[in-house]
């Protein structure tokens, strides 16, 4: 078994490849690797672990526990008297293009490892990229839905570093030109969390790839084919050369909520926008905070730590939260040295960040112009027929509901699925009142999807039928119970307000005379129950409009009911 091993300068972690290029193991403690190793194969063990570094690794470990032990005690409100917090974000969007950004190799999520690569996508000599058009069209609509000033020419960059799912050892990216700078994102925030509008600058926004990924799978085979039987994992590099948007905001955020909100709009604008699926779970979106503080009336900045793993927007919150109590924590302890240029993780299940590695400089990444790849130079035209084809953002959106009367709260919600206010939209177009349309959706359809784990394009229930359903309701034709029973019925298995009605037989009762008679032979057989009402139990009236709708199977019209039998109840006779 021929093999080669690599080492990261910076710290004892390394990777194991054989000669055909297939990664056997990674990120791995040097000394725990080669004992792990040699033992397998029946090679003397030993040890390489040093007392200095031992001895290093006492004294964080036991500043690490000295703060986490205190963080409990850091109030936020203390934090905000005393110190600025400064948040920015790096998110990287998984454009959602048929094959990857070089090559002619589609992308599948959950696709067997290692099916989806080519000599491109796997960096074997002589390869050469060739760029997919899609992802420039994809970068010019984010760019123009972000307000950014585009660059009509601009390049790609080689960003070099070793890791072991970057087949090439260096990444296609974009440095100094990217194809959009100087933006601003729109965001409201939730009235659960204050409300208000916030306006997010966005620094640049450029094209990549992506790396690969690897797979740790602890059970010693990965796969059949993986017939060395190490016991640690392998890489898939299906992932490696799909198309990245990287969107770079300015640091302009000052809360968890705030981070996790803008966000959350970017997500609704890429799915607005039909360039990403924007699934964080997926990987499709994925979200990389900075944060520093520095005291008030500071001019510059702290030192700016990077949180990883980052796999929700309720993790982002609580992750910053966590990250901005112990740097003022150590501030307040006198220990800001201790604070330094890093990557940290997110470990979800202890709650807290935690060091991954110390953060490379851009001189660490070595960039120079990509010399296999052209310019990339966008006309006038181009551009403008791209942003002829915009559709309606969530921004305009929102504004648009607003001007409808609608309640912020109901607009957010309508306007957070891009299917949602597609659903909303196509119903008033029928004329239903706005209102009863966004009671309808945010109430009992809401419900229903939520129970059922469907989203609004699964079930039955079609715009115009919601529509027809609110006209039926509204012209007095059912009552609102009935109309609940259709609904759900239509949702389920689809169908007609219509032809349910006939077939029902659910036509409500409009008729007074009808309603009448029906109210006397109610109060007729509950003497006694009509006594007491009469005594001054006035709120037995609910027990005789429910025997009314119990004839009536639910078609008795309510208002006129109440009426009728208010006067019946009340009558001396």
């Amino acid at each position: 078994m021929s093999l080669v091993l690599f080492c990261l300068k910076s710290e004892a972690l390394c990777a194991v490849v054989d000669l055909t290029g297939f990664l056997l193991v990674s990120s791995f403690n040097l000394s725990d690797l080669l004992n792990l190793f040699l033992r397998k194969h029946g090679v003397l063990y030993f040890s390489t672990k040093s007392a200095l570094g031992q001895t290093a690794a006492q004294e964080k470990q036991h500043t690490r526990m000295k703060v986490s032990s205190k963080l409990d005690s850091v109030k936020f409100d203390e934090i905000s008297k005393n110190y600025e917090v400064v948040i920015g974000i790096e998110t990287h969007v998984q454009l959602s293009t048929l094959t990857k950004a070089f090559c002619s190799c589609p992308y599948n999520y959950g696709a067997q490892p290692n099916t989806s690569v080519c000599p491109v996508c796997m960096g074997l000599p002589g390869a050469l990229p060739v760029l997919n058009s899609k992802v420039i069209e994809y970068a010019v609509k984010v760019g123009l839905a972000l307000n950014c000033r585009l660059s009509l020419s601009s390049k790609f960059d080689r960003k070099q570093y070793f890791y072991p799912d970057l087949p090439k050892g260096y990444q296609i990216s974009q440095f100094d030109i990217p194809i959009a700078l100087g933006g601003y994102l729109d965001v409201d925030l939730p009235v659960e969390f204050g409300g208000g509008h916030r306006k997010f600058g966005v620094t640049r926004v450029h094209m990549e790839e992506d790396a690969g990924k690897l797979l740790h799978t602890g059970n010693g085979n990965y796969s059949q084919e993986n017939y060395y039987s190490f016991p640690i994992g392998i890489v898939d590099l299906n992932r490696a050369g799909v198309p990245l948007l990287e969107i770079v905001s300015e640091p302009d955020m000052r809360t968890g909520i705030e981070a996790a909100e803008y966000a959350a709009e970017l997500q609704r604008l890429v799915r607005y926008l039909g360039v990403s699926n924007g699934n964080m779970q997926e990987g499709s979106l994925r979200c990389d905070v900075n944060i520093s503080i520095r005291p008030i009336g500071q001019l510059e900045f702290g030192t700016k730590v990077e949180i990883k793993n980052l796999n929700s927007f309720s993790s982002m919150s609580r992750a910053i939260d966590f990250e901005i109590s112990r740097q003022a924590l150590l501030y307040s302890l006198g220990q800001a040295d201790e604070i330094v240029q890093e990557t940290r993780l997110w470990e979800e299940g202890a709650q807290k960040t935690v060091t991954m590695r110390k953060k490379e400089g851009l001189a660490d990444y070595r960039y120079f112009p990509e010399p296999d790849l052209p310019a990339v130079n966008l006309s006038e035209e181009y551009v403008n027929e791209i942003r002829d084809s915009l559709p309606e953002l969530p921004e305009m959106k929102r504004r648009r509901y607003e001007n409808m009367g609608l309640s912020m709260q109901d607009v957010l919600f309508l306007t957070n699925d891009v299917n949602v206010a597609a659903f909303f939209d196509a119903t008033i177009a029928t004329g239903a009142d706005v209102k009863l349309a966004t009671n309808w959706i945010m109430g009992d359809i809401a419900a229903y999807m939520k129970n059922e784990k469907l989203s609004i394009n699964d079930i039955k229930l079609t715009p115009q039928e919601l529509g027809e359903l609110i006209a039926s309701i509204k012209s007095g034709t059912i009552s609102g119970k009935i109309g609940k029973e259709i609904l759900f019925e239509l949702m389920a298995k689809g169908g007609t307000v219509e032809g349910l009605i006939k077939e029902k037989d659910l036509v409500q009762i409009v008729d007074p005379t009808e309603i009448e008679k029906i109210v006397d032979k109610v109060l007729a057989n509950n003497p006694k129950q009509l006594e007491q009402y009469r005594g001054g139990k006035t709120k037995l009236q609910g027990f005789f409009a429910g025997q009314v709708m119990k004839e009536t199977k639910g078609k008795a019209n309510p208002g006129l009911l109440n009426k009728i039998l208010l006067d019946r109840l009340n009558s001396k006779s």
